[in-house]
Parts: structure tokens; C-alpha cells; sequence
């Protein structure tokens, strides 16, 4: 099976095949930054570079262009209320935003792209649609689109420009031709951080920059364009206008949106009160229990961020990596290497059947959980004729593309132990201390206080394991 994508340009599932074999050039549209990253930032940062990574294990040569939008009304906006030049607060969160998407694993694309970067390119682009005959000067100095110009507008959003669609965004600025004419320029208003450009002092507006950047950086025609599906319309529908309008060719070939967040089955929304910030979440998860959450969905599908999600997907990174550190200093040197093999060819043909369609994680995740069960029950098995060990590195590697499993499992469990013990005001030393204290209860048949021990420590998330070789203790995620 060879990669399929959906395409929402033709809303149907096609073969992937790139403009140039073996070269893919992709553009994600980023982050606004007027304030803090969201969980809705992580889900879709997520996504492409999922993406990004199995393209890139497939052996395609990836050139991923990712933006900041750094200057808009929401930044100036809130800027002002803070009281900090607006490039200076754009900078702060840029920062802040690239230290969170570290965390949570992501690697950097290509090229980060920025709008404030690119004002030349800007510019140039929008002069190029004017003498085009695409765009025009309002007596304001403010810069339009003209969308009668382009008889293809809504191909992608299937939104028709009839005046009487109650389903079209109209806006009503004054020196507008025609009332669903979109802005390329916004003249500057008093005090507004301002560029100068042949129509006077002014910024870009939202849409252009990202055509500006993408011709800039990836050329006339790109392989995959993405973002969240909100995006749809208006945002990517006039990039394609403004774009193929300029060069008269096919803009992208494959677009890809993922699916909104929702909390608790609400969408997030800040009139909700309810979104959640990327911070407080990576403050309270690890990044490979956020990513098998985000993860554990097909990416098109909207998620739905519950109480128990992140919880429950800890508590089965958790159990993963208990498997593979169970597997330290086993020896299957007498295993069956043919029967081996043909376990690793199975995990990795369910993997790219699930990846070729349509990236689907979800389908991972889920065989996953069936790789797992079958090491921990040979496992228990007093002999077995598999290599394990080779099974488990081959099923990290693969889950490499996701960027999960990928710490040293010894460690992992340490860290997620020593996080429990200090939520409840313990030490590894205290827990000995239970267990031999429990130990001379037993000794002395005081099976009230050895139960009531272990019932002490489990109301802490401390579970204790009695065996032959003594008792050992976990945690209870």
C-alpha cells in the first residue's frame, strides 16, 4: 500500500505523489501570537510533525516551512494593554511558544517563518496583484483584493461569493469596490506599529503573508498546505485567490486540516471560559503522555480534551514503558531468529498499513496496545521462542515517528515515581520504611496493620507487589 491522504481541495482520499519525486515541500500555518499557546496550537502542531516525521521515514526529503503571524490587531491590541511595543510582546511569546513546543517534542521545521521578516516580500507580492489588474488603492491607502477578478473563489470551502450567502464573512470597510473584497494592506492607523510601502505607512493584512512567505521560501506550487480546519475559510481559501491569481498556477496540491479541540465535549472557546493552556498541561504531563493523548484520534476528527484523557493516556505510556524496562538484561539468545523476523515484518507492515492511510495514528495506538500484550505474555512464559528485545526496539522505532517511547525506560519510570512520591510528601527511603514495617507485622501475624500499611500507601498511589524475591512497590496512575 502506497501513501494516501485525504484531500480537502477534492474532498477524497488520494495516492500521495509529489511534484518532484522524492522532494516534498509542505507549509503549516502556526500561531497568532497575541498570548499564551493552547491545547487546540498543540493538536495541530502535533499533527504535522507526525506528518513531517513519517514523510521523512519514508524517504522523502521534507522542506516544512511552520509561521508566526507577528503582527495583527489582536498583538497590537494587546500590546497596548500590557503596555509593551508590540514587536517586543510578538517576541516574548514567540519565545515562550518555542520553548513549550520543545517540550512537548516537536522538532523544528525547516525554515520558522515570520511575517515581520518578510515585509519586502509582502509588499512586492501585493504590487504584483495590483499591476495585475487583481488588487487595488482605496482612497484610504488600505489595499484590497478584488474577487471578482478570480472566478474560482470557494473551490476549496465550497462557500459561494453570492452577496445573499448568509454563510460568507462580509466586511464593510469604507474605500471597499465590492463589500466581500478582502484586505492586502491595512493602512496604519495613529500610534500603530507601521511599515511604509508605495500605498503609505501600514501592515500586512492576515491572508497575504502567508502566500508572500510560502512563494518565498517553497516557490510557485507546494506538495502539502495545512493548519486546523477553521482555517478553511476565509484564511486559506483567499491564499489559494491571492496566490494562483499572481502566478496562474495550481498553489498547493494536497491540503490537510485537523480536526478542533473540545473540552469535555464543548468546543474551546474563550467565551467559554474553557481552553486549556499548552503550559498548565505540560506543567502537569509528560510530553509523551500528551502526545499519545493527541495522538490516540484521527487527525481530520475533532478531540475531545475530557478529564480522564490524559489521566488514562499516562497510565498506558506508563504501562509501555514498564514492558520495555522489564525486558532489561533478559536473554533470548536461543530464540527463533526466523520466527522473530516475521513478528518484526508483521509490526511494521500493521504500522505503514495504518501511516499509509491517511497518517492514521489512532490505528497505531490501538495495534500497539496488541504488540504490547504479546511481550508481556511471553514474557511470563518460562521459555519463548522471540527475541523480544528485538521486538520491542523495532516497535520504538517505529513509534519514533510519533516521537513517544523514546526515553530510557529505567529512567522514565523514575521520573514518573519520584513525581508521585513528592505529590504526597514522600521518599524512596520512607516507602522502605512501609514496607519494613509491614515486613515485622507479617513476621508477627499482625495481618490488621500489614493490610492497614497497604492500604496507607495506596490511598497515596503506592501499590506494593509481594513475591518470592520479597516485596517490590509502583505506582497506581
Amino acid at each position: 500500500m502506497s501513501l494516501k491522504v485525504y484531500n480537502v481541495l477534492t474532498r477524497t482520499k488520494q495516492d500521495f505523489v509529489p511534484l518532484t519525486p522524492g522532494v516534498v515541500k509542505m507549509y503549516a500555518c502556526g500561531i497568532t501570537v497575541s498570548g499564551d499557546a493552547h491545547v487546540g496550537h498543540a493538536y495541530q502542531s502535533v499533527v504535522f510533525d507526525v506528518i513531517t516525521r513519517y514523510l521523512r521515514y519514508l524517504g522523502y526529503d521534507v522542506k516544512y516551512v511552520r509561521n508566526y503571524t507577528d503582527v495583527d490587531d489582536k498583538i497590537i491590541a494587546n500590546a497596548a494593554r500590557a503596555g509593551i511595543d508590540p514587536i517586543a510582546f510578538a517576541e516574548k511569546y514567540m519565545h515562550q511558544t518555542d520553548a513549550e513546543m520543545d517540550a512537548l517534542g516537536n522538532a523544528h521545521p525547516t525554515i520558522m517563518a515570520r511575517a515581520t521578516e518578510c515585509i519586502d516580500d509582502i509588499i512586492n507580492f501585493v504590487q504584483r496583484l495590483i499591476d495585475s489588474n487583481h488588487a487595488y488603492v482605496s482612497p484610504f491607502g488600505d489595499v484590497y483584493f478584488k474577487l471578482d477578478s478570480f472566478p474560482f473563489y470557494g473551490k476549496l470551502s465550497h462557500i459561494k461569493t453570492d452577496k445573499n450567502d448568509s454563510g460568507v464573512r462580509k466586511d464593510t470597510e469604507p474605500g471597499k469596490q465590492n463589500d466581500l473584497d478582502f484586505a492586502l494592506w491595512k493602512s496604519a492607523k495613529p500610534g500603530e506599529i507601521a511599515w511604509k510601502s508605495p500605498w503609505g505607512m501600514g501592515r500586512p493584512g492576515w491572508h497575504i503573508e502567508c502566500s508572500a512567505m510560502n512563494l518565498k521560501y517553497l516557490g510557485e506550487q507546494i506538495d502539502i498546505h495545512g493548519g486546523g480546519r477553521d482555517l478553511i475559510f476565509p484564511h486559506h481559501e483567499n491564499e489559494i485567490t491571492q496566490s494562483e491569481s499572481l502566478t496562474g498556477k495550481q498553489f498547493a496540491k494536497y491540503w490537510i486540516h485537523c480536526g478542533l479541540v473540545k473540552i469535555n465535549g464543548q468546543k474551546m472557546s474563550k467565551s467559554l471560559g474553557n481552553g486549556i493552556l499548552l503550559k498548565d498541561v505540560l506543567a502537569k504531563y509528560d510530553a509523551d503522555t500528551i502526545r499519545f493523548a493527541l495522538l490516540r484520534n484521527t487527525y481530520a476528527a475533532d478531540i475531545d480534551i475530557t478529564d480522564n484523557l490524559m489521566p488514562e493516556s499516562r497510565r498506558h505510556v506508563y504501562k509501555m514503558y514498564s514492558t520495555l524496562a522489564a525486558l532489561r538484561g533478559r536473554d533470548f539468545s536461543g530464540a527463533d531468529v526466523a520466527k522473530t523476523d516475521e513478528k518484526i515484518a508483521e509490526i511494521r507492515d500493521a504500522f505503514e498499513h495504518a501511516m499509509d492511510d491517511n497518517f492514521n495514528t489512532l490505528e497505531v495506538i490501538a495495534a500497539a496496545f496488541g504488540w504490547f500484550n504479546f511481550i508481556n505474555t511471553e514474557m511470563a512464559k518460562k521459555s519463548t521462542e522471540y527475541d523480544l528485545a528485538r521486538i520491542a526496539d523495532k516497535i520504538r522505532e517505529l513509534f519514533g515517528v510519533l516521537n513517544i517511547l523514546q526515553h530510557d525506560p529505567v529512567e522514565y519510570i523514575d521520573n514518573i515515581k519520584s513525581g508521585v512520591l513528592k505529590q504526597n510528601g514522600l521518599s524512596a527511603a520512607d516507602i522502605d520504611a512501609y514496607i519494613s514495617e509491614r515486613a515485622v507485622a507479617k513476621q508477627n501475624k499482625d495481618w490488621a496493620m500489614a493490610d492497614k500499611i497497604r492500604a496507607e500507601l495506596l490511598a497515596k498511589n503506592i501499590v506494593l507487589h509481594d513475591g518470592p524475591d520479597g516485596t517490590t512497590w509502583d505506582v497506581n496512575l
